[in-house]
């Protein structure tokens, strides 16, 4: 039950509310495939009531669905009687609704992968509005869960819909990966420990997708375990990339073609500049692609400092999808050998590594945030974050203030702490000139350094940088 859910602190929250309440619950829950929804539907509400759960199968007709549905409804109503054979949803749910009449405990009903049970003229949603709006809406027994992996399709056909599900829905859960504090608390649930760079080497290859973590055995190094999950034959994640894909959209290899372009430009692209690099034609389509993969956590968008809206760029935000792009799209089976498992550990004297580290680095900064801004304390200040680049120049990313500040922000992920040369620290100091001169900014400037050890107090990082910040405020 609630116990096993580790984490998901406000969802858990929301669910108790829910079960409580006097009133019929709707409740929409989506988000990206492998990231726990039925794990914490399934562990929170069985066993608190008559639990009635249908699983969509993929590509499957609409009798098979049916048929799924009336052993589904046989488990859970009547055990051992002659299952209910109904020829569409209407009659299916008219079945459900008389059962639901009869209970008076509570009723749970969770409809999980709606995008593969509501297929084109199968008549799954016009049926299931039908029986929210003209019985369960009135039923204050009743929880009706729905949830779906294509989460574009969820907002669309469900949450944002114009017909009869439209203002309907009471709840909404968008579940998303683990953050690193959930991930680090997943992982001692289970009795493995990592120091925090060797877990966010972990997270820079994987994520906090928790399906993910499961994979994960005590007693490894991140190398390891990378090595063991990704470059063995036999590996859970080998061969994860397009089945992920392909679960979640339609015309996948269109969603691949664009994150195959952003994978390969650290700063992100343009709206134009990304479809001549996935080589699609910009419009409708196009930009129904983007928000698709935006909407279930792969990429996101950035604004550059002192530009308008029009010159936000595209960055591809999901660790797998980078780390499989990097390193795993063109490898050949023949080049993994279980018998000598260091193939990841060969690829780590690399430039191509030191690179790939720089910019996985930078992104688990980025979605933490939140966490970055509370510990400089500047939560209660009004903040946007950007990045910027000109003249040959780049800011890794930089959060401005409305307290008249703007920190500039230079990651460094090294094994041990970071020590500012003489050459290092002039390129700090241009960094933060040429930053000045071209932005003509007024604001005062603190250059912020993030590492995992720390930087070590010498001349050079005594007369450049203003604040430093280790992993240990990414928690």
């Amino acid at each position: 039950m609630e116990e096993k859910i580790q984490g998901r602190d406000k969802e858990k929250e929301l669910l108790k509310r829910i079960y409580h309440s006097q009133n019929p619950s709707f409740l929409v829950v989506y988000g990206r495939r492998r990231v726990g929804k039925t794990f914490l539907i399934k562990e929170f509400f069985q066993g608190r009531g008559v639990f009635f759960h249908l699983t969509g199968i993929k590509d499957a007709k609409t009798s098979a669905q049916l048929d799924h549905f009336s052993i589904e409804f046989r488990d859970t109503f009547s055990k051992g009687s002659k299952k209910v054979n109904p020829k569409d949803w209407m009659e299916a749910f008219d079945f459900l609704r008389r059962e639901i009449e009869k209970t008076k405990g509570k009723v749970i009903l969770f409809f999980d992968e709606l995008p593969w049970l509501a297929s084109p003229r199968s008549g799954f949603l016009q049926a299931l509005d039908h029986l929210w709006n003209r019985y369960l809406s009135s039923m204050p027994n009743v929880i009706l869960i729905i949830c779906g992996s294509a989460a574009s399709w969820m907002i669309n056909k469900v949450i944002n819909s114009r017909g009869g599900l439209h203002n309907r829905i009471t709840h909404e859960i968008r579940l998303l990966p683990f953050t690193l504090q959930e991930t680090k608390e997943y992982l001692e649930k289970k009795n493995i420990e990592f120091d925090l760079p060797q877990l966010a080497q972990l997270y820079f290859a994987i994520g906090g997708v928790a399906k993910y973590l499961t994979y994960i055995s005590r007693g490894f190094s991140a190398a390891q375990i990378i090595n063991i999950l990704c470059f063995t034959k036999n590996g859970p994640l080998l061969r994860e990339f397009h089945r992920l894909y392909d679960s979640l959209f339609s015309h996948s290899e269109h969603h691949i073609a664009i994150v195959k372009a952003l994978a390969k430009v650290r700063s992100g692209l343009s709206y134009r500049d990304l479809a001549k690099g996935a080589k699609l034609s910009t419009g409708g389509t196009f930009t129904n692609r983007l928000r698709e993969l935006q909407t279930s956590g792969f990429i996101d968008t950035i604004s550059t400092f002192g530009k308008s809206k029009r010159d936000e760029k595209y960055i591809l935000t999901d660790e797998y999808s980078l780390f499989y792009l990097t390193w795993m799209d063109n490898l050949s089976s023949v080049d993994l050998d279980d018998d000598v498992p260091n193939y990841w550990v060969k690829q780590q004297k690399s430039s191509r590594y030191e690179t790939w580290k720089g910019l996985a680095f930078e992104r688990l900064c980025m979605k933490h945030l939140k966490n970055i801004k509370q510990k400089l304390g500047v939560t209660s200040v009004i903040t946007k974050t950007s990045k910027w680049n000109a003249n040959h120049t780049e800011i890794d990313w930089l959060i401005d203030r409305e307290d008249n500040c703007i920190n500039l922000f230079e990651a460094k992920f090294v094994e041990s702490e970071f020590v500012i040369t003489k050459t290092y620290a002039e390129i700090l100091r241009n960094k933060k000139y040429r930053f000045s001169e071209a932005t003509q900014t007024k604001k005062t400037l603190f250059l912020t350094m993030i590492t995992p050890y720390g930087v070590k107090e010498n001349t050079h990082f005594l007369g450049n940088v203003d604040q430093q910040l280790t992993l240990t405020a990414l928690i």
